[in-house]
């Protein structure tokens, strides 16, 4: 008897409450979130929401990235025109694209670390001899037991080549990536900007006594994170690192004006210091020019002066006999060969002949 009555005349109170904590969690918004994903195929949730503007801001800033491969405006200081790599690199490491950057930053930490940690060349010696050894053992197989190869069947009718745009397009890329190297390394070779050059020295300093106890892959890691990083942190702390710079020029100036004053005072003095010894030293030779040659007589003197008073402008000088030396009276004297002992033994005697007056 009581079985034909149904169950809601005994227990109302139990499937009111049933009833209700069913609409409660129908009309709940996460219901309503999972029924309209279930129902329309879409991630219409807040987690999905977010990953997918996520997602879509990536895409735009690697798509962004893309298109900043163009050559820019300015060029060399030679007048040479820059690659495109300089606009790529430089919007690359200036984070104007954060993700994009973060994500090429984080991908060659990774492809560091798995060069040093994973055995990369076993493993593609291993898959290469797996892959091949399948390949021939289907072969085989199937031409034991279905009289035709498997690997042929699968062969397709045309291998697949490399079209000639793409490798053009491809060698035409290499060419730019390697001339952004070459004319960056002249760059900073030849100081067109001495901040990038004094930069240079520093790391080259720096890597010079790291690598006699730093292997290669940390060196590697440092120069990533500083080349990715520096930009980074100066683009952070840009007024502070400006007003720093500019204080530390400033006092370089300074110094630099001081040392260049003074080098210029030092070589002066130097210069009459020098200038005064050299009139000295002439003086003192001139003196001892002078007294090498000897005085000269008053007479003879005079003389000079009547002659060339006497002789006018133009006419011979005029010479006397006492002038002239003496002519030998006699032959010479055989045995005697020196020109002073001919002359002591001649008739002279070593003196001048007297005239008669």
């Amino acid at each position: 008897m009581v079985s034909q009555f149904p169950l809601s005349t005994f227990y109302p109170p139990v499937i009111d409450t049933q009833n209700s904590a069913m609409n409660t969690v129908q009309n709940h918004p996460a219901t309503q979130n999972v029924k309209n994903t279930m129902s329309n195929g879409q991630h219409t949730g807040p987690v999905a929401e977010n990953i997918k503007n996520q997602t879509a801001k990536t895409s735009s800033e690697f798509r962004n990235l893309a298109d900043s491969r163009a050559p820019p405006n300015n060029s060399a200081a030679s007048g040479q025109p820059l690659t495109h790599y300089h606009s790529f690199f430089y919007n690359l490491l200036s984070w104007e694209n954060p993700r994009a950057t973060s994500l090429s930053f984080l991908t060659t930490v990774l492809f560091i670390f798995a060069a040093r940690y994973l055995p990369a060349l076993r493993w593609t010696f291993k898959v290469l001899y797996i892959t091949l050894g399948i390949t021939a053992a289907a072969e085989l197989g199937g031409k034991m037991i279905f009289s035709q190869g498997l690997a042929t069947s699968f062969r397709p009718k045309k291998y697949y080549t490399i079209p000639r745009e793409a490798l053009e397009a491809s060698l035409e890329d290499v060419e730019q990536l390697i001339n952004f190297f070459v004319i960056e390394f002249q760059r900073i070779l030849f100081a067109e900007k001495p901040a990038n050059t004094i930069a240079a020295f520093l790391a080259s300093f720096l890597s010079y006594w790291l690598i006699k106890f730093t292997p290669i892959w940390g060196l590697s890691l440092i120069a990533v994170s500083l080349i990715y990083l520096g930009p980074l942190v100066y683009m952070s702390n840009k007024e502070v690192i400006d007003r720093y710079l500019e204080n530390a020029t400033n006092v370089v100036n300074a110094q630099a004006a001081q040392v260049k004053d003074l080098a210029g005072h030092h070589t002066a003095r130097a210069y009459e210091t020098t200038k005064a010894y050299a009139g000295d030293y002439t003086s003192k030779a001139q003196s001892y020019i002078g007294n090498a040659r000897g005085p000269t007589s008053p007479k003879g003197a005079k003389s000079g002066a009547e002659s060339g008073a006497a002789a006018g402008p133009g006419s011979a000088p005029a010479y006397q006999s006492t002038d002239f030396p003496h002519a030998p009276k006699q032959e010479p004297i055989s045995g005697v060969t020196s020109h002073q002992e001919q002359y002591e033994k001649s008739s002279f005697g070593g003196q001048a002949e007297t005239t008669t007056s």
